[in-house]
């Protein structure tokens, strides 16, 4: 489990998936580095990933697949929240969403770094080591619409949704 600060929230992020607690706390307060009395891990970016994860899993280039979970859309189903792929820009819902999409297509394809899709969010989440990082800025959008909410799509999120959230 580690711990990132936004601007406005603090989040716990355990398998690529985030629990938000409201917190005055700026991101560098928590960051890997500070957390290594200042210096990176060894072998890392400096921001807490090894360097070659970021080579290897990353395309900067890669457009997103849409603006929501690629599956979900499909299957006229809903999210929680929303994840890229660093590699390919495709789409899916968080494992707290009910269909854990993103994580599905990691064990599909092998690309192992996502990132959020979040509005206010920057971190990467490696599955293959099962660390968090900050890492380059991806093309855009990097986050979905603001107007689009979370869980969402409009319209498709029963009322009971926080009874349907995996733990």
């Amino acid at each position: 489990m580690f711990i990132f600060v936004s601007r406005t929230r603090t989040r716990t992020l355990s398998m690529g998936c985030l629990n938000a607690q409201r917190s005055p706390l700026r991101r560098h307060d928590k960051s890997p580095v500070t957390q290594h009395g200042g210096h990176s891990p060894a072998g890392s970016n400096g921001r807490g990933a090894a360097v070659s994860d970021v080579s290897e899993g990353i395309d900067p280039h890669a457009i997103p697949s849409g603006t929501g979970c690629v599956e979900c859309l499909a299957a006229g189903q809903w999210w929680f929240h929303l994840r890229r792929c660093a590699k390919c820009g495709h789409i899916g819902c968080c494992d707290t969403s009910p269909n854990q999409h993103a994580t599905a297509h990691f064990r599909e394809t092998g690309h192992f770094i996502v990132t959020s899709f979040e509005p206010g969010e920057d971190w990467f989440w490696n599955y293959g080591t099962g660390k968090p990082f900050y890492g380059p800025k991806l093309a855009l959008p990097r986050s979905r619409p603001l107007d689009q909410p979370s869980p969402g799509p409009k319209g498709r999120v029963p009322a009971d949704w926080e009874n349907h959230l995996n733990q």
